[in-house]
């Protein structure tokens, strides 16, 4: 399994509560998507493996026009060997297909080879997007997925829960929406004040309400219970799919597989080491004009890759392997993970099932949390 991600980083408006990296200046995007191109051209050679899946994440993918994806997708088929089958996906954001912005169109998606949608819809209600500063609205969400399920059928949507003053029958109402739809694959997340945020900054001054873990809490349970009657299974912590429709590409993420990060702020991991592109576009572009990478590394140790498995096994419905621990990390981690995880399988947190631990029902919200504990420090 070998993954290719490409990081779009460009944004029309600043969401308020988002830490990824980004600009709203759009002036340098021709010679971002050339630098993209040559750093493809330039790393070809890391990838052993025919790409079973393609992402286009950001920022917003979907800010790009069509001869510019048609750039970066011709790049990709004469460089790398591409499956037939491939997995190839596209964030866009609603507000990228409306009447008046007409620089792309869903048949031209198609018609490059992408073959599954996710779509930032985040609510389906106004008031809870101008709280985030979504730049899209409601009816605009709404319509490019009446578009999207009839030309394509994959797509996936990103819903927030947790919103200050989205109380409980608000939030059913949001899923409920979502099913009216038919679509086969929810991600849903709470909403994080992350540090440096507009969001913190509100919240700090008063402007915004602080967020409430228990509001979360209850939120994510009803998702949970919701979905699960209608037949989606929930494979990882924030994303649920009807059979046949996992995120490939996520899932390679989480089984510690390999794959190649390109564009600024985008990380690669082969295995032994990971790496990642600096976050700054003039930066990136210059260096790459100049043949250079501009990438950091960092060889994996054995913890490393001990408390890599450990979060992000514990995310998923699998749970952590103990052969993989014991096999390919070492005895040592082995014992410590069956010593520290002992209190948690005791009081029903922790499920020990056929060779495998994972996160028990009722305590899904709590794994990252979990999983810290589980960390081994050197």
């Amino acid at each position: 399994m070998y993954s290719l991600y490409l990081h779009i980083p460009f944004c029309r408006q600043a969401c308020y509560y988002c830490d990824f990296h980004f600009s709203t200046t759009l002036k340098h995007k021709p010679d971002l998507v050339e630098a993209l191109c040559k750093e493809l051209i330039l790393r070809k050679d890391e990838a052993q493996h025919t790409l079973q899946t393609i992402y286009l994440g950001g920022g917003t993918p979907s800010i790009l026009d069509f001869n510019e994806l048609k750039q970066i997708f011709n790049t990709i088929y004469r460089n790398y060997s591409v499956s037939g089958d491939a997995e190839i996906t596209i964030e866009i954001n609603p507000d990228d297909f409306t009447k008046d912005n007409k620089h792309l169109l869903l048949e031209q998606l198609k018609d490059l080879g992408i073959n599954r949608l996710s779509i930032g819809v985040q609510s389906f209600f106004d008031e809870d997007l101008k709280l985030m500063n979504r730049i899209h609205n409601v009816n605009e969400a709404k319509s490019i997925l009446e578009k999207s399920i009839k030309i394509f059928k994959n797509v996936t949507i990103d819903l927030i829960y947790g919103i200050p003053k989205m109380d409980n029958n608000r939030w059913k109402e949001n899923i409920k929406i979502a099913l009216d739809f038919g679509i086969p694959h929810i991600s849903a997340y709470a909403l994080t004040v992350e540090s440096k945020t507009a969001l913190e900054k509100f919240i700090v001054k008063g402007k915004i309400p602080p967020v409430s873990e228990e509001q979360s809490y209850e939120q994510f349970f009803i998702l949970k219970e919701i979905l699960e009657k209608e037949q989606f299974i929930h494979y990882e912590l924030s994303n649920f799919g009807k059979e046949g429709f996992f995120s490939k590409n996520n899932t390679a993420y989480w089984e510690q597989k390999n794959y190649m990060g390109i564009g600024p702020s985008a990380h690669s991991y082969n295995g032994r080491e990971r790496s990642w592109n600096i976050s700054n576009n003039i930066k990136y572009i210059q260096s790459i004009n100049q043949n250079i990478l501009p990438s950091q590394k960092e060889i994996l140790s054995l913890t490393n890759k001990y408390n890599e498995l450990i979060m992000t096994g514990l995310r998923t419905r699998k749970g952590v392997s103990l052969t993989q621990v014991k096999e390919t990390i070492g005895e040592k981690y082995f014992l410590y993970l069956m010593k520290e995880s002992s209190k948690y399988i005791k009081n029903n947190t922790l499920i020990l099932e056929n060779n495998f631990i994972k996160i028990s029902k009722n305590s899904l919200f709590l794994s990252d949390g979990v999983s810290s504990d589980l960390f081994y420090i050197d």
